[in-house]
């Protein structure tokens, strides 16, 4: 039987408003914006494969493609992953170890360039299901281009990693826990579906109903079982603004209170921290609301605009709380322009000025994408403290005295965590609520700046970091520096567990977790030894570091950023395409409700409309969408065509394309 045409036309029906809409988005997207269907793609054969997780009958999918739009972005996936299958495949008949290329990297561990599988393709968001609110996204698809694609229809991911660049596989196969994981629990936690290519080349589905005990243990085992090709995340409504307050703390006593208080709270969406000092710091809460309330309105991203975590101290000065209403995008990438504080560093290592001129004038450098490309290239990332550390409440102060003694690096960040069940390769800890059953939460701690410049000094700092984390109950994220012999990693995890998930799945060619993360001590003072002085003294080091990221270009994608438009559209027409397609589609959508079969869901349409206009009608009470009067509908359309004249630009669409027509 072949799938319905569109989300709202009748079955088995091309109707003449689908075809406008069609050619509305094909004109667009041959303007470099992101093409949009609301077609259903052919589903692929279900003989020669298990059944995708793609495979839904849901009448309000909307199916992106970045790549051709002749060809099905799902059959592009399929030959894409068929490719992947046969690579490991290979490896598998050989006997050998790979690794998996992804394009990109948010970690701050070295990566070795041999037996590697390239997954760097798998980069697309390949549907958005409005109805079930969810979404088909590729691995390789970085945050920022994520909730572009889910903020036009109005929907957002629970958890998005307050980096743009972080990818949605590295999310699933590390550890990722944000703001909002007090509630929602790691990243992996809104996943509902994962398709692997498991170590023998075999493509299966994993799902908390589908091969469950795979679904679960790969979750933070930073790719050991497998190649993650393809990932359903769900998705929540969306609101226009985070209503954001600063609350002082005097203590880290105070602020695990505070913390333990706001996370408690069923009204607020988002808690974190920062801590200036021991003494002095904020507990951050944030809830999702359309409305301003009078609050003034604050953003991050322009290069003019303050860095976060600079904004809240100058904030928090006469020691009050303060609210503001900050846009939801700028609210969830609000770190992403000097990497919380990172950025700082790189004006101390060049002895250059730290002010708002330079931090404009510098501003293509001081993005999360850029500090990563410049510190690997730098070979810097091996002389920083970059540790995100998970500890039980009862003991976080305790490691905060120790931090202070020893490394002396602020800020912290203060995050409060929801624990995966056990067993884990996420950090973990086994004390339970009062009823027996839920695990208490955990708080991370977020340690990053300069380290030692001597290297053993270095390393020696951060084998006794690794103790007396043990010592308080607490665990380290993989991300980054990892100094644990083989049996001290083991303590901390339920290696009988592990192992024999591997062996039931054929994952054993694959490195497991110890071999991925740890640090090869001897290694490296061999690759110091060997690399020329220039490179590893200042300031050409930095300089080199620098030179790398500008070649890769990785500027452009913060540039480009569409996310930054959200919330800044005033009275004026839409100045970029990606907003001005979003009010035709809207205005299409409503005409083939109203102009189709009568089994087409008009309410639908009119919240899809609703949706579309978020960002772009300042009146939020647009139309009653639950209205399915005649009436309603056209005060809709004469209000999307009052303002932007959407009427016009379609005729102008016909007459540029009327063989499409």
């Amino acid at each position: 039987m072949r799938p319905p045409l569109t989300a709202f036309a009748a079955k088995g029906q091309r109707c003449r408003h689908h075809q406008l809409f069609v050619a509305c988005v094909r004109i667009h997207s041959q303007q470099r914006c992101a093409s949009t269907f609301l077609q259903t793609p052919p589903l692929p054969n279900s003989a020669s494969r298990p059944r995708a997780i793609y495979e839904s009958d849901s009448r309000a999918t909307r199916c992106f493609s970045t790549t051709a739009r002749r060809r099905s972005s799902l059959e592009l996936h399929e030959k894409a992953v068929e490719k992947i299958a046969q690579s490991v495949r290979g490896f598998f008949e050989k006997g050998e170890k790979f690794r998996i290329f992804h394009g990109s990297t948010n970690s701050t561990r070295s990566t070795l360039k041999r037996n590697l599988v390239d997954t760097s393709n798998l980069s697309n968001v390949l549907e958005v299901d409005i109805k079930r609110k969810t979404c088909l996204v590729q691995p390789n698809v970085p945050m920022d281009r994520l909730v572009e694609a889910t903020l036009k229809h109005g929907l957002v991911p629970p958890v998005v990693m307050e980096f743009p660049g972080i990818t949605v596989g590295g999310g699933y196969s590390g550890t990722s826990g944000e703001s909002s994981s007090f509630k929602h629990g790691f990243f992996d936690r809104t996943i509902n579906r994962v398709e692997m290519v498991l170590a023998d080349g075999k493509v299966t589905n994993l799902s908390p109903t589908e091969k469950s005990d795979l679904f679960n243990g790969a979750a933070g085992a930073v790719g050991t079982f497998g190649v993650t090709t393809l990932v359903e995340l769900q998705l929540h409504d969306a609101k226009k603004y985070v209503e954001t307050t600063y609350h002082p703390v005097s203590s880290m006593t105070e602020a695990t209170k505070k913390l333990k208080e706001a996370t408690s709270s069923p009204g607020l969406d988002y808690v974190d921290g920062i801590m200036y000092s021991k003494t002095h710091g904020a507990i951050i809460t944030g809830r999702l609301t359309d409305e301003k309330y009078g609050l003034k309105v604050q953003r991050f991203s322009g290069a003019w605009d303050p860095w976060f975590y600079l904004h809240v101290k100058d904030q928090i000065k006469n020691n009050k709380p303060v609210t503001e209403a900050i846009p939801l995008a700028e609210y969830l990438f609000r770190y992403d322009r000097g990497g919380f504080w990172v950025g700082a560093s790189a004006f101390e290592y060049f002895k250059f000025p730290f002010n708002r001129f330079t931090r404009w004038f510098l501003d293509d450098f001081i993005h999360t994408r850029m500090m990563y490309s410049a510190l690997h290239a730098s070979g810097q990332s091996k002389k920083y403290v970059v540790q995100d550390l998970a500890l039980p409440y009862s003991t976080a102060e305790k490691f905060v005295d120790y931090t202070d003694e020893t490394f002396g690096i602020y800020p912290l960040w203060l995050c409060p965590l929801k624990q995966n069940p056990l067993p884990t390769m996420h950090p973990h800890y086994a004390a339970t609520e009062k009823d027996g059953k839920t695990l208490q939460q955990m708080l991370n701690i977020g340690l990053w700046g300069t380290g030692p410049e001597n290297h053993e000094e270095f390393v020696r700092k951060n084998r006794d970091l690794e103790r007396k984390l043990k010592e308080l109950g607490g665990m380290k994220w993989f991300y980054a520096h990892t100094y644990y012999t083989e049996n001290e990693f083991w303590e901390l995890f339920d290696r009988s567990w592990y192992e024999k998930l591997r062996a039931k799945y054929n994952a054993t060619p694959l490195p497991n977790v110890y071999e991925k993360v740890k640090v090869d001590v001897e290694a490296e003072k061999a690759e110091k030894a060997a690399t020329s002085f220039w490179r590893t003294a200042w300031p050409f080091a930095g300089f080199y570091g620098i030179k790398k990221a500008i070649e890769s270009r990785s500027y452009i994608a913060a540039r480009g950023s569409v996310w930054k438009q959200f919330g800044r559209v005033s009275n004026d027409e839409p100045n970029n395409l990606v907003q001005e397609q979003a009010v035709i589609e809207g205005h299409v959508a409503s005409i083939i409700a109203a102009g189709s079969d009568p089994s087409a869901d008009v309410n639908e349409a009119l919240v899809y409309t609703r949706e579309q206009c978020r960002y772009l009608l300042p009146n939020d009470a647009l139309f009653d969408a639950t209205d399915r009067s005649d009436e309603n509908l056209k005060l809709a359309l004469n209000l999307l065509n009052k303002k932007f004249n959407v009427s016009g630009k379609i005729r102008s669409i016909k007459e540029q394309d009327r063989n499409t027509l």
